[in-house]
């Protein structure tokens, strides 16, 4: 799979280990940056590349990490075509049975077929983005008419 990758200055060290451990389970990585570590670069200079080559179809999914992932997530999602999630870490489901850390990264494709994911880099350690990200690429979507009609809707906005 291609993959896109970005960051600003707080998932500058995240994305350099996210590029190698992608590599390493045998994706192309394409990163959007930055090259260099700024402490007061803009993300949305390097999200909203990233975003693009993900809407054009250059890219399969993207990756994208800042301190908290909010401002990331809404730079991605202004560009048509995108649908990206956010991610904080472990959590479970406090209205049913399912005890899946993970669950919402799972339901981030099943349902909504997301093709980004941001990561607050300031609240989950590598070895756990490592899993997530392992679990959300390899999460399906689940083509459900439901999921698929309400997709569309949002790609109509």
């Amino acid at each position: 799979m291609k993959i896109a990758v970005s960051t600003d200055h707080a998932g500058f060290e995240a994305v350099k280990q996210l590029v190698s451990f992608l590599e390493e389970i045998g994706h192309e990585v394409v990163d959007y940056g930055p090259k260099e570590y700024v402490a007061t670069d803009d993300y949305p200079d390097f999200i909203r590349p990233c975003a693009e080559a993900v809407a054009s179809g250059e890219c399969e999914v993207g990756i994208i990490f800042g301190m908290s992932g909010q401002g990331e997530a809404m730079v991605a999602n202004r560009v048509k075509g995108v649908r990206c999630g956010l991610y904080y870490g472990k959590q479970t489901a406090h209205s049913d049975q399912s005890e899946d850390p993970y669950e919402i990264l799972r339901l981030n494709r099943q349902h909504n077929n997301a093709n980004m994911l941001s990561i607050g880099a300031r609240f989950v350690k590598f070895d756990e983005i490592k899993e997530a990200v392992r679990i959300w690429l390899e999460t399906p979507f689940s083509e459900d008419e439901r999921h698929q009609r309400r997709i569309n809707k949002i790609d109509e906005v």
